[in-house]
């Protein structure tokens, strides 16, 4: 099914990208030059004083659903349309929680694209469209 093909490249490109995001963001201090840290005034007014813990949050929940829904998914399980909808969720969630945080930036909208889009291919993988009767 043609759904399935295009949720699991969703799926993997999200989950790899917030895997590398989240370790970007953890390891960044240590990394120097090559870390890739955002400037620490987008963290004022938030509960942070530091990116460890949503650097954290993005690796292990957020890359974490993505990559066990491209999973579910991958070996054709049952499970994998409440997984993918579970990480599509998360992930706009997580999107929310950023802008109301930082300043906006593009890859927020890429992500929130990607989170919705997930959702859709979801309820197209469940096959919405063609309901059956009882």
């Amino acid at each position: 099914m043609v759904w399935r093909v295009v949720l699991l490249v969703v799926e993997g490109f999200l989950g790899v990208t917030a895997v590398a995001g989240g370790a970007a963001l953890t390891l960044g201090p240590q990394l120097g030059s090559a870390g890739i840290v955002p400037p620490l005034e987008y963290l004022e007014g938030s509960p942070f004083d530091s990116y460890l813990v949503p650097g954290l949050i993005l690796l292990l929940v957020v890359g974490g659903t993505q990559l066990l829904a491209f999973g579910l998914l991958l070996r054709r399980s049952g499970l994998a349309p409440a997984a993918a909808g579970v990480a599509g969720s998360g992930l706009l969630i997580w999107v929310f929680v950023q802008m109301v945080i930082i300043p906006f930036s593009p890859l927020q909208a890429v992500y929130f694209g990607g989170g919705l889009a997930e959702l859709v291919l979801a309820l197209l993988l469940l096959d919405v469209l063609h309901p059956r009767r009882p």
